[in-house]
C-alpha cells in the first residue's frame, strides 16, 4: 500500500488489509449474532429456518488486537507513518503481552517509537510501575470481585428481589465493572513499565464525572479517542450542522456498543449513552468540563456534586442494559427500580463490602489529580507513611479477597 504508484492501488491494498481484519472479527465475534437474528426475522414472517452456527471458543482479546492492526494501516494509508518493516518490532506492537487481552488499544505512532529505542533500566519507573499493579489489584481482587458476587446473584434472579435490592445490584455492577476494568488497565500499564514502555492512559477517575460528556472523556479512554480519530472526524466530525454532529455521535455510540458484543444489550446500551449526552451536543455544551473536578481543592461545591451525582445514576442505568441477559430482562429490571419496591428495605446489604466502596471512593477521590490515585503517595509522603500504606492495601488484597471472577473484558 505504502509503495503503490497509483491511488488506486493504494486504495486497493487499504481496503484489502481492512476487509481481512473486519473480516476475522466480524466470522468469531458476529456471524452467530447476524445469523441468529436473521432467522428470527425469517420467523416473524413465516420462514422457519436452522442457521449454521459457529461452534468455537471466542479468541481472546480479538477486539482489542483487531484494533491495534486496524489503527496501525489507517495511519500507513493517511502517511502518519511509515510501514514497519522490522517484523519483530510490528509483531510485539500488535501483542504485547500485557495490553493483548484487553486493552488499553494502542497506535503505532505512540508505542512502535518506544519499542524501536534503547531502554534503560529505571529504579523511578520501576517503582512507579509496581505501584500502579498493587492498586489494580486491589481495584479488581478486594473491589470488583466482591461486587461480582453480589452482582452476579441479583441479576441472575432479579424476579426474587425488591426495587431496592435490584438498584443495590446495578450499584455492585457499576463499581464492578469500572474497578474490574480499570484495575486491568492499572496492572497493564504498570507492568509494561516495569519494561520502560509507557502505555496510552484508560481511565481518568470517570465516576467523578459532572456530565456524560466527561465520562466519555475518562471512561476507556483508549477506545473512545480511537473512535473519535478513525471514525467520528472522518465522518465530518463536528464540522458539518447540527444533523450532522447528532448523526455522527449517534454513529460512533452504536459502532461502539457492537464492538463490546454480539447482543442486542449492548447496542441499546450505546444508543441510550447517545442520548444522554445528546442535550450536551445540541447545546454545545459537550466540552466543559476538561478538567478534573474540585482541582486545587479538597471538596466540590454544590452544584459539582449535584453535577456528578446525576451523572453517576445515569451511568448506572446504562449499566444495567449492559449487564442485562437481554433487553426483556434489562426492562423488566429497570421497571422494577422504579415501581414502589423501591422504597422497601433492600434484601442483600453487604456492610464490609459497602464500607470497602466508601473508603475506594475515598482514596480515589484524595488522589484524583494523579494518573491513578495512590500515585501521590510518591510526590509528598514521609517514606514510613508510604510503606505503611503499601502494606497496608497489600494485607488489604489478602484478607478482604473476594471469590475469584474472570475479567469483565476478557469476553471483548
Amino acid at each position: 500500500m505504502y509503495e503503490s504508484r497509483t491511488i488506486s492501488g493504494k486504495k486497493f491494498w487499504f481496503w484489502l488489509s481492512i476487509g481481512v481484519n473486519i473480516g476475522f472479527l466480524g466470522f468469531f465475534k458476529y456471524y452467530n449474532f447476524f445469523a441468529a437474528s436473521f432467522a428470527d426475522a425469517l420467523s416473524l414472517v413465516g420462514f422457519k429456518t436452522n442457521p449454521w452456527v459457529l461452534s468455537v471458543v471466542l479468541p481472546v482479546g480479538i477486539s482489542f488486537y483487531t484494533f491495534h492492526g486496524l489503527s496501525y494501516v489507517i495511519d500507513i494509508y493517511k502517511n502518519r507513518i511509515k510501514p514497519e518493516r522490522n517484523f519483530i518490532d510490528y509483531s510485539v506492537f500488535v501483542s504485547f503481552f500485557p495490553l493483548l487481552v484487553a486493552g488499553p488499544i494502542e497506535r503505532a505512532t505512540h508505542l512502535l517509537p518506544q519499542l524501536q529505542q534503547r531502554r534503560r533500566f529505571d529504579r523511578a519507573q520501576m517503582t512507579d510501575g509496581l505501584k500502579q499493579i498493587l492498586w489494580g489489584l486491589f481495584k479488581k481482587v478486594v473491589i470488583a470481585d466482591n461486587c461480582a458476587s453480589y452482582a452476579n446473584m441479583i441479576f441472575n434472579h432479579p424476579a426474587d428481589y425488591h426495587g431496592s435490592t435490584l438498584l443495590v445490584g446495578a450499584l455492585f455492577f457499576t463499581f464492578q465493572i469500572y474497578c474490574d476494568f480499570s484495575g486491568y488497565s492499572d496492572i497493564a500499564l504498570g507492568t509494561a513499565r516495569l519494561f520502560g514502555i509507557e502505555l496510552l492512559r484508560n481511565f481518568a477517575f470517570p465516576y467523578f464525572s459532572r456530565d456524560i460528556a466527561e465520562f466519555w472523556r475518562r471512561w476507556h479512554i483508549s477506545l473512545s479517542t480511537w473512535f473519535r480519530d478513525y471514525l467520528y472526524i472522518p465522518l465530518g466530525g463536528s464540522k458539518g450542522g447540527m444533523w450532522s454532529r447528532i448523526r455522527n455521535t449517534f454513529i460512533i455510540f452504536l459502532v461502539s456498543g457492537f464492538w463490546h458484543g454480539a447482543n442486542w444489550t449492548f447496542i441499546v446500551w450505546g444508543a441510550l449513552n447517545a442520548l444522554f449526552i445528546m442535550p450536551l451536543i445540541i447545546s454545545g455544551k459537550n466540552r466543559h468540563h476538561l478538567e478534573i473536578v474540585a482541582q486545587g481543592r479538597f471538596l466540590p461545591t454544590i452544584r459539582e456534586a449535584g453535577a456528578m451525582f446525576r451523572t453517576f445514576l445515569l451511568t448506572t442505568l446504562a449499566w444495567i442494559v449492559f449487564r442485562a441477559a437481554n433487553i426483556n430482562q434489562a426492562w423488566e429490571y429497570i421497571r422494577k427500580i422504579f415501581s414502589r419496591s423501591l422504597f422497601t428495605v433492600p434484601e442483600v446489604t453487604p456492610a464490609n463490602v459497602m464500607i470497602l466502596i466508601i473508603v475506594f471512593m475515598l482514596i480515589e477521590w484524595w488522589g484524583r489529580e494523579q494518573p491513578y490515585a495512590i500515585a501521590r503517595l510518591g510526590l509528598s509522603s514521609p517514606r514510613p507513611v508510604r510503606w505503611m500504606a503499601y502494606y497496608a492495601i497489600l494485607a488489604a488484597i489478602f484478607y478482604f479477597a473476594g471469590t475469584e471472577q474472570q475479567f469483565i473484558y476478557f469476553q471483548f
